[in-house]
């Protein structure tokens, strides 16, 4: 399932990170690798921010739907 449909406040493990090269290695930069534990804290307007690795991190709704979980 897409991180974009991720529960509040539910631990989820990254299972695959999706899109261009360009995309995935950004996110991959920003902690989003196979087998890292993400936590949506909130959803506000188009954003999502999430604790990926100890650090909060805003995304977009449609960088988190290549967030497989």
């Amino acid at each position: 399932m897409p991180l974009s449909f991720a529960n509040v406040g539910e631990e989820n493990i990254v299972k695959k990170v999706g899109g261009k090269a360009e995309v995935r290695a950004h996110l991959e930069n920003l902690g989003f690798v196979a087998g890292a534990a993400v936590t949506v804290i909130t959803s506000l307007g188009g954003n999502i921010i999430v604790r990926v690795k100890g650090s909060r991190v805003a995304i977009s709704r449609e960088m988190a739907g290549k967030i497989i979980v």
